[in-house]
Protein backbone atom coordinates (compact mmCIF):
# COMPACT_ATOMS: atom_id res chain seq x y z
CA UNK A 1 0.00 0.00 0.00
CA UNK A 2 1.14 3.18 -1.04
CA UNK A 3 0.47 6.45 1.52
CA UNK A 4 1.28 9.68 0.89
CA UNK A 5 3.25 11.26 3.95
CA UNK A 6 3.61 15.01 3.98
CA UNK A 7 1.72 17.09 1.26
CA UNK A 8 4.54 20.08 -0.16
CA UNK A 9 3.63 22.88 -2.25
CA UNK A 10 6.31 22.78 -4.58
CA UNK A 11 8.35 19.85 -6.41
CA UNK A 12 8.13 17.47 -3.80
CA UNK A 13 6.88 13.96 -3.20
CA UNK A 14 7.10 12.23 -0.03
CA UNK A 15 5.43 8.27 -0.04
CA UNK A 16 5.74 5.45 2.14
CA UNK A 17 5.56 1.83 1.10
CA UNK A 18 3.35 -0.26 3.92
CA UNK A 19 3.35 -4.03 3.64
CA UNK A 20 3.50 -4.40 0.08
CA UNK A 21 3.99 -2.56 -3.61
CA UNK A 22 1.29 -3.59 -5.58
CA UNK A 23 0.34 -2.20 -9.53
CA UNK A 24 -2.07 -0.03 -8.28
CA UNK A 25 0.38 2.03 -5.87
CA UNK A 26 2.54 2.37 -9.25
CA UNK A 27 -0.06 3.64 -10.75
CA UNK A 28 -0.87 5.96 -7.82
CA UNK A 29 2.60 6.81 -7.96
CA UNK A 30 2.96 7.91 -11.53
CA UNK A 31 -0.26 9.74 -11.09
CA UNK A 32 0.63 12.28 -7.67
CA UNK A 33 4.41 12.77 -10.06
CA UNK A 34 2.22 13.40 -12.98
CA UNK A 35 0.63 16.35 -10.98
CA UNK A 36 3.71 17.75 -9.40
CA UNK A 37 5.06 18.01 -12.79
CA UNK A 38 1.38 19.76 -14.41
CA UNK A 39 1.53 22.36 -11.33
CA UNK A 40 4.96 23.38 -12.78
CA UNK A 41 7.71 21.06 -11.29
CA UNK A 42 10.25 20.15 -14.09
CA UNK A 43 12.41 18.48 -11.56
CA UNK A 44 10.40 16.13 -8.76
CA UNK A 45 12.18 15.50 -5.55
CA UNK A 46 11.05 11.91 -4.12
CA UNK A 47 11.22 10.61 -0.50
CA UNK A 48 10.24 6.71 -0.06
CA UNK A 49 9.93 5.94 2.96
CA UNK A 50 9.90 1.69 2.53
CA UNK A 51 11.15 0.70 6.60
CA UNK A 52 7.61 -1.07 6.45
CA UNK A 53 7.70 -2.62 3.14
CA UNK A 54 7.39 -6.50 3.04
CA UNK A 55 9.25 -7.75 0.15
CA UNK A 56 7.06 -10.88 -0.67
CA UNK A 57 3.68 -9.18 -0.53
CA UNK A 58 5.30 -6.88 -3.12
CA UNK A 59 4.13 -7.47 -6.75
CA UNK A 60 7.15 -8.15 -9.30
CA UNK A 61 5.46 -6.93 -12.30
CA UNK A 62 4.42 -3.23 -10.10
CA UNK A 63 8.48 -3.54 -9.30
CA UNK A 64 9.26 -3.95 -12.97
CA UNK A 65 7.13 -1.51 -14.18
CA UNK A 66 8.16 1.32 -11.62
CA UNK A 67 11.39 1.17 -12.97
CA UNK A 68 10.84 0.98 -16.26
CA UNK A 69 8.97 4.00 -15.57
CA UNK A 70 11.78 5.76 -13.56
CA UNK A 71 14.17 5.42 -16.92
CA UNK A 72 11.65 7.06 -19.11
CA UNK A 73 10.91 9.85 -17.05
CA UNK A 74 14.47 10.23 -15.14
CA UNK A 75 15.31 13.68 -16.28
CA UNK A 76 12.42 14.77 -14.46
CA UNK A 77 13.11 13.03 -11.62
CA UNK A 78 15.43 15.51 -8.71
CA UNK A 79 16.59 14.76 -5.46
CA UNK A 80 15.46 10.90 -4.28
CA UNK A 81 15.53 9.65 -0.94
CA UNK A 82 14.94 6.25 0.47
CA UNK A 83 14.43 6.05 3.85
CA UNK A 84 14.46 2.85 5.37
CA UNK A 85 16.30 0.28 7.97
CA UNK A 86 17.88 -1.72 5.36
CA UNK A 87 21.79 -2.78 4.79
CA UNK A 88 20.62 -3.91 1.45
CA UNK A 89 19.25 -0.80 0.57
CA UNK A 90 22.04 1.05 1.65
CA UNK A 91 24.40 -1.07 -0.03
CA UNK A 92 22.26 -0.20 -3.66
CA UNK A 93 22.00 3.66 -3.16
CA UNK A 94 25.63 3.83 -4.11
CA UNK A 95 25.91 1.66 -7.10
CA UNK A 96 22.47 3.66 -7.97
CA UNK A 97 24.76 6.84 -8.18
CA UNK A 98 27.48 5.21 -9.72
CA UNK A 99 25.12 3.53 -12.44
CA UNK A 100 23.79 7.10 -13.31
CA UNK A 101 26.44 9.30 -12.52
CA UNK A 102 26.79 11.13 -15.91
CA UNK A 103 23.14 11.81 -16.54
CA UNK A 104 22.75 12.64 -12.75
CA UNK A 105 24.08 15.94 -12.77
CA UNK A 106 22.86 18.12 -10.21
CA UNK A 107 20.71 14.76 -8.84
CA UNK A 108 21.25 12.96 -5.91
CA UNK A 109 20.21 9.99 -4.56
CA UNK A 110 21.02 9.29 -0.59
CA UNK A 111 19.64 6.80 1.70
CA UNK A 112 18.78 8.15 4.88
CA UNK A 113 18.47 5.34 7.86
CA UNK A 114 14.51 5.82 9.86
CA UNK A 115 15.93 7.81 12.56
CA UNK A 116 16.86 10.64 10.00
CA UNK A 117 13.71 11.45 8.42
CA UNK A 118 13.96 15.24 9.09
CA UNK A 119 17.12 15.01 7.18
CA UNK A 120 15.58 13.23 4.53
CA UNK A 121 12.63 15.59 3.97
CA UNK A 122 15.38 18.45 4.39
CA UNK A 123 17.26 17.18 1.47
CA UNK A 124 14.54 16.80 -0.81
CA UNK A 125 12.88 19.98 0.19
CA UNK A 126 17.02 21.75 -1.12
CA UNK A 127 16.93 19.73 -3.68
CA UNK A 128 16.82 20.76 -7.60
CA UNK A 129 13.70 23.16 -8.22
Amino acid sequence: MLEQLKTFPDNVLAVEVIDGFTEADEKLCEKMFAEKRTSGADQVNVLVKLDQMKVPASSTKAFFEDMLWVLRNYKHLGHLAIVAHSRVLKALVPVDNLFFERASTGRHERYFDITQMEEAIAFVNAGPP
